[in-house]
């Protein structure tokens, strides 16, 4: 009985036309927008809690709106990748702007909550990646290291 189903379902699969290796690899194909709670985030996210293909720990789940373009997306890698214009950093300020996006719970930060916050989203408390203060100077204007 169980060979007889093998060779059926492979019978439709081969005469249906369908080529099972290229169906594979689109469904692979990373995503190039997401929405996270009707926001849109660019570039190469891979889930919808702004996890991407360059970033994707438990902890990486914020995304950072540019300030050249007004767009989210998951890093720096994503918008050099996806826009056709150079970054631009948010001025000291323009740290009251929102430009943070929680990608569990939604919510918008400013860049000054963002920095405050020790890690975690205020508001649905989960954990964000520390490690990403080492890259704070692609987004945000900082102090020169002396």
């Amino acid at each position: 009985m169980k060979i007889k189903l093998i060779c059926l379902l492979a019978f439709m699969v081969l005469s249906s036309g369908i080529n099972v290796a290229q169906t594979r690899e689109k469904i692979l194909e990373p995503l190039k927008v997401s929405q996270i709670r009707g926001i849109n985030v660019f570039g190469k996210p891979v889930d919808n809690q702004t996890r991407c293909v360059h970033w994707h720990s438990d902890l990486d789940i914020i995304a950072i709106k540019f300030k050249c373009c007004e767009k989210y997306y998951p890093c720096f890698s994503c918008h050099e990748e996806e826009a056709d214009h150079a970054h631009q950093v948010w001025p000291k300020a323009q740290f009251d702007q929102k430009a943070i996006l929680c990608g569990v719970c939604g919510n918008e930060l400013s860049i000054e909550d963002y920095m405050a916050s020790n890690n975690t989203c205020p508001h649905c408390k989960s954990g964000f990646n520390p490690g990403c203060s080492k890259h704070y100077h692609l987004y945000f204007e900082t102090e020169p290291k002396q």
